[in-house]
């Protein structure tokens, strides 16, 4: 299990994401710099414990209307070899070191941890306690078999949100920019074959629940 360290980070990671989200194609402030305060979010544990792995929700504030944003990081403690289009930045972490943040996205061991979660072979963790886990993140599977071990993706961003392909046709698709679900759980497009879905704090201190992820297609062999 993942070991919370309760110490500085040089920047924040508010700090960091507020310098790279502008860069997004799914970000929807203004001109200005962003307005963050982090909303919620959840951990998955690395087989290996290497890798940190942390899929964060904020609200930026800038724009006409706020929008909340879910964001898979990964923490290295070493760079991650032809990625450096995913570094989001580095930090000092008061007891690891330096740290390289990545687009959990680009990341393979995010990727696999992600399937892993949807096919019911690991659990979310708390993002704040060590060896706990997040029973407000549900989801489902229907397809057939596991995920293998070694497989490629690509990930491929728009508007709305980033698609995980692999290969026999499965695509996971993140929700970048989150929707509350208006009454009772959250709806899943016709022929999905899995989901992620998880809750957050509005602005106004109220809760709020979505749909993090949906798979469509099977696990590839």
């Amino acid at each position: 299990m993942a070991v919370i360290h309760r110490t500085a980070l040089e920047p924040t990671k508010l700090e960091l994401l507020t310098s790279w989200l502008p860069s997004c194609p799914w970000y929807r402030g203004g001109a200005g710099e962003p307005e963050l305060a982090k909303s919620g979010g959840f951990r998955l544990d690395d087989p290996q414990g290497e890798v940190g792995i942390e899929f964060i929700v904020v609200t930026d504030a800038s724009g006409s209307h706020p929008t909340t944003y879910l964001v898979p990081l990964t923490y290295r403690g070493t760079p991650l070899d032809g990625s450096e289009h995913a570094l989001v930045g580095t930090m000092e972490h008061g007891v690891l070191g330096r740290r390289w943040a990545y687009d959990g996205c680009h990341d393979p061991v995010s990727v696999a941890q992600l399937f892993a979660l949807i096919e019911g072979r690991a659990q979310a963790q708390d993002q704040n306690t060590s060896d706990t886990p997040d029973r407000e993140v549900s989801c489902s599977y229907t397809g057939e078999g596991a995920t293998s071990a070694a497989f490629t993706t690509t990930a491929t961003d728009d508007q709305e949100s980033t698609a995980l392909a692999v290969p026999h046709g499965a695509i996971l698709r993140l929700h970048r920019a989150l929707r509350p679900a208006q009454d009772g759980p959250p709806f899943l497009p016709q022929g999905a074959t899995g989901h992620i879905s998880g809750s957050w704090r509005m602005l106004d201190g109220t809760r709020a629940r979505g749909l993090f992820a949906v798979l469509h297609g099977g696990s590839p062999a």
